[in-house]
């Protein structure tokens, strides 16, 4: 397991709370936010500014984290790929428990547990986790958004009233073929 940096933008020292119980601390924090901090066609862009409202509350077991981060996000529509910008607010608590409390036996049991390294905590996980899981599987620019026309791409928004004639199935175009030249042939 690597030690974490005490100077990295996401991790936060919890030795000035100590360990008794009932003791807290708010914390205020700018943060860059991290690369890949959403989904494929909506994130939060890499260094953009992520704030972050924390208060760490000691516990018997470790430090409990209780948070807000606020960020902008970037991304396109998933029907009609306009651009979107937009802010995002998610809450977040998890506790991080003391590494020098459970044994490694434990550790191995239960994967899911968020550790303190050295009274270090590492937000980014925890950030990335209440990103991602807020965010829309397929964000729209508008709830009602009707995307592209399938034939030609024109984006439905702009041209609602946008159409194309009827689509002869292709079995028939001989026949329409035909139909055509005796056509010419009689204004001949």
């Amino acid at each position: 397991m690597n030690d974490l940096d005490p100077r990295a933008p996401l991790v936060l020292d919890t030795r000035e709370l100590g360990r008794r119980p009932g003791s807290q601390r708010e914390v205020l924090l700018t943060v860059p936010a991290p690369a890949d901090l959403g989904i494929e066609v909506l994130a939060v862009p890499e260094g953009a500014p992520v704030e972050l409202d924390l208060r760490m509350e000691a516990v018997m077991e470790g430090v409990l984290i209780t948070g807000t981060a606020q960020a902008g996000l970037e991304g396109e529509c998933a029907r009609c790929l306009e651009p979107i910008r937009e802010d995002l607010v998610v809450n977040f608590q998890e506790l991080f428990v003391y590494d020098d409390i459970r044994d490694s036996a434990d550790a191995e049991e239960d994967d899911e547990v968020s550790m303190l390294r050295d009274d270090l905590v590492d937000l980014e996980p925890l950030l990335r986790d209440a990103v991602v899981l807020a965010l829309p599987f397929q964000p729209l620019c508008e709830d009602d958004c009707p995307g592209l026309c399938v034939e030609c791409g024109a984006r439905l928004a702009d041209d609602p009233d946008h159409t194309h004639e009827a689509a002869i199935d292709p079995r028939w175009t001989a026949l329409t073929a035909l139909t055509e030249e005796a056509h010419e042939d009689h204004k001949d």
